[in-house]
This record gives C-alpha cells, structure tokens and sequence, in this order.
C-alpha cells in the first residue's frame, strides 16, 4: 500500500464535519445526513478543482479542507440554482 488514503469510515466522519462546518460558515440548514453528502461530495469536487490547478491535499486534515472548500462550493451553488 504505497498510499493508503482515508478509509470509508473516515471518510463518512470528515465528510460529516466537513458537511456540518460548511453549513455553519454558509448558514444554512440541512440534516446530518446532507452534511456527510455534501461533504464527501464537496471533497471530490474541490479535489479535482484543486487538481487543475496543480494542488494535492491528502490525509485526514487535506480531505477535511477540500470537504469544507467543496461543501460551501455545492451549497452556493444550489442556492444560485434556487434562485
């Protein structure tokens, strides 16, 4: 294992912070459930976003980052296509 990344487990859990620290800095209102998708979620897209831009975050502390970077990312978005 060259590089064994953050399992499922940690990913739900960060995910979920993450999710949960987005909500809390957007001020928005979403359930438990919707914060560990939007954070996992949220990891991914700003991953690859960071990724054009020549960025890496890893570990636990990178995926917490990019989840909350990718959190308020979707969330904004959303409330742009509510509008």
């Amino acid at each position: 294992m060259d590089n064994p990344g953050v399992g499922w487990v940690a990913a739900i859990v960060i995910g979920g912070i993450a999710g949960w620290l987005a909500e809390m800095f957007m001020k928005s209102n979403m359930g438990v459930l919707m914060n560990i998708i939007l954070g996992i979620v949220g990891a991914i897209v700003a991953n690859l976003l960071l990724g054009l831009l020549g960025l890496s975050l890893t570990g636990w502390l990178g995926y917490l980052v990019a989840g909350f970077i990718g959190a308020c990312i979707l969330i904004a978005v959303a409330r742009m296509v509510r509008r």
